[in-house]
């Protein structure tokens, strides 16, 4: 047992580093660094992040599975264009099903994680508050309060699909979930409906704290539309 302990941290350390690579990487698509289409080269990458290939090669095949880049066989990765129109709508429906069904198992559990949504729910506020405010004094909205905001945003929904208490729901959110980061790449530089968003969330967690399961699904269903127009809307403006 002893003598398999250096390679654990070793270990340790090494995910460390590939999830530092990727964050930086994953800012840097985020923030439109680079045109899509273009070649990621790993060597490069490694070069400009003073690491060795080995984290940004393992970053990559995690970025991949965001759909914000693609890899071709024996040229590398590409940069991914945006989700269009028919892209999201398809990423919508998916999130439509798993969505109002993790809300419709979380209603009779929701007393134990009420608390919890509640400070969610401000959070998300918070964020929000920022996003406007960032708007309002003209310009792109900075990315880090953009993905601040869809952090929060993202919190709130967790919470309802942990207290729907289905490992398997959970792990096809996860899933869906990065597939989400090409949705904040979609809306960057116009996060236009935080307002309406919040809005939406008081009313799933108002009837959540009801206790009325009709109620919330129905909120959560209204939600996850009203997301899915301004989205679309936002993609083809």
């Amino acid at each position: 047992m002893t003598a398999q302990l250096p390679m654990r941290l070793g270990e340790l350390e090494r995910r460390g580093l590939r999830d530092r690579v990727y964050d930086l990487i994953l800012a840097m698509l985020l923030e439109g660094d680079v045109e899509p289409g273009s070649r990621l080269s790993i060597d490069t990458l490694a070069k400009h992040l003073d690491v060795s290939p080995t984290p940004v090669r393992e970053a990559m095949v995690q970025l991949e599975r965001t759909g914000l880049v693609t890899r071709e066989a024996l040229k590398g990765y590409r940069v991914a264009p945006p989700l269009g129109p028919a892209q999201l709508t398809e990423l919508f429906d998916a999130r439509l099903m798993l969505e109002v069904e993790a809300t419709r198992l979380a209603a009779p559990r929701a007393g134990e994680v009420l608390a919890e949504l509640r400070r969610a729910h401000r959070l998300h506020q918070e964020c929000a508050d920022r996003v406007v405010e960032a708007m309002e004094r003209g310009g792109e909205v900075p990315v880090r309060i953009t993905q601040d905001y869809f952090d929060a945003d993202s919190a709130f929904h967790r919470t309802i699909f942990a207290a729907a208490g289905n490992r398997y729901l959970i792990a096809m959110q996860e899933d869906l979930g990065a597939m989400t980061h090409r949705l904040r790449q979609a809306v960057l530089r116009g996060t236009s409906d935080v307002r309406e968003a919040h809005l939406e969330h008081a009313r799933v967690l108002d009837a959540l704290e009801m206790g009325d399961p009709a109620a919330a699904t129905a909120a959560m269903r209204a939600h996850i539309e009203g997301v899915r127009t301004r989205s679309v809307r936002d993609a083809v403006v």
